[in-house]
């Protein structure tokens, strides 16, 4: 599995370097969540691959393919307004989960499209990989 106190402070300043573009992603659009630690009330800066689908910004809760949700999944849930990075920008958004059926539909459509998102998808089973969009306000 990946150290995150490793990876994520490298792909932070990455996308800060280059506009939001992050190489080790393939240049998919990333984003930073600000999320604010559940218990802690810590800020957390989580870098994320963002898929944009039918107008909708999202984010999964994939965690990689672990049996866990990650922990900023449980941070969105008890405080969902946040900031978020993206490209050069910064601004405040509500991260809003998905319904089950809404969420398992587009995870089905984006997993075709990316093997990435298909593998994490089968190696999480049984988990329910959570789907959040992120609506700026």
């Amino acid at each position: 599995m990946y150290d995150w106190d490793t990876l994520n402070p490298k792909v932070i300043a990455e996308f800060r370097a280059n506009g939001g573009k992050v190489e080790q992603f393939g240049n998919l659009p990333v984003v930073i969540l600000h999320t604010i630690g559940a218990r802690s009330g810590k800020v957390r800066e989580i870098p994320l691959i963002v898929v944009i689908d039918g107008g909708q910004t999202l984010i999964f809760g994939t965690k990689a393919g672990a049996q866990k949700h990650p922990a900023w999944y449980f941070n969105l849930k008890a405080k969902p307004r946040i900031d978020v990075e993206m490209g050069d920008e910064r601004y405040s958004a509500d991260i809003v989960e998905l319904p089950r059926a809404e969420a398992g539909e587009i995870l089905r459509r984006q997993a075709e499209k990316l093997p990435q998102l298909a593998e994490y998808v089968r190696a999480a089973s049984p988990r329910r990989i959570p789907v959040f969009s992120i609506k700026r306000i």
